[in-house]
């Protein structure tokens, strides 16, 4: 009877669990910005790694949208190793039918964002996309923020982001030039709030820009460019933009 007693406790539904063991060693995030693209459900190889809750016990048909980071923009833990990861229709119609594919290799120790980009062909139903590493310092210094800009727009020709201080009008260039599908490297810049903007090499003015964008110290963000940088239009959804998320 004894026996039986503990066998019980341990199938008991409120036990205790062990949920001590270690996250597995790589990090990914993943991000829609293929313009004109399905909503998706991301997935590496046939584990879906983003998903939108459902309240009725069967999947959602809707996933992450153009212009957004699943996962509310955190990394998802990943074993390292070689991946087949794709963006896949959330919809009812074509459901699953992978439109983005990128074949990598996710390493032990080490971040990554995946992007969809580029322009949807609404026919053959397939959107560009790539992978890049981030590789931002584990030791972080507590009194600057890091930026890097990763370039998602197809469209575009290689562009430098800048970093104007909104308060000291101090004007900085955030690493190098940028061609799409590359990503700069991460740059120290002070505390504070700044108002923001790409260029193309010889130019003065920005052909895409972005104000009041604060970075804190001790954190670590991404500015990416996205959209079609043929549009003019100050509201439409594929106008360029430049999309701050944050590292850590």
């Amino acid at each position: 009877m004894l026996c039986c007693a503990i066998a019980l406790a341990g199938c008991e539904k409120n036990a205790v669990q062990d949920i001590t063991g270690s996250l597995p060693g790589a990090r990914i995030k993943f991000f829609n910005f293929g313009v004109n693209a399905p909503q998706v459900n991301f997935y590496a190889n046939d584990a879906k790694m983003t998903a939108t809750s459902s309240t009725t016990g069967v999947e959602a048909v809707t996933g992450v949208a153009y212009g957004s980071v699943g996962a509310s923009g955190f990394y998802s833990a990943i074993t390292p190793g070689s991946y087949s990861l794709t963006g896949k229709i959330a919809a009812a119609t074509d459901k699953d039918l992978a439109v983005a594919k990128v074949t990598t290799t996710l390493a032990d120790g080490k971040a990554y964002s995946f992007y969809m980009s580029g322009f949807y062909d609404a026919t053959a139903k397939t959107v560009e996309g790539f992978v890049v590493e981030d590789p931002f310092e584990a030791t972080i210094d507590y009194t600057v923020a890091y930026v890097r800009f990763v370039n998602a727009i197809s469209n575009s020709t290689p562009m430098t982001l800048y970093a104007k201080n909104t308060t000291t009008g101090a004007e900085v260039p955030v690493g190098a030039a940028v061609a799409y599908k590359a990503a700069g490297a991460f740059t120290a810049v002070p505390n504070g709030v700044y108002d923001i903007g790409t260029r193309l090499a010889g130019v003065t003015t920005n052909a895409i820009a972005r104000t009041a964008v604060s970075f804190s110290a001790g954190k670590v963000y991404t500015i990416s460019a996205r959209g079609d940088m043929t549009v003019v239009s100050t509201t439409a959804t594929n106008r360029p933009f430049l999309d701050n998320t944050a590292n850590r």
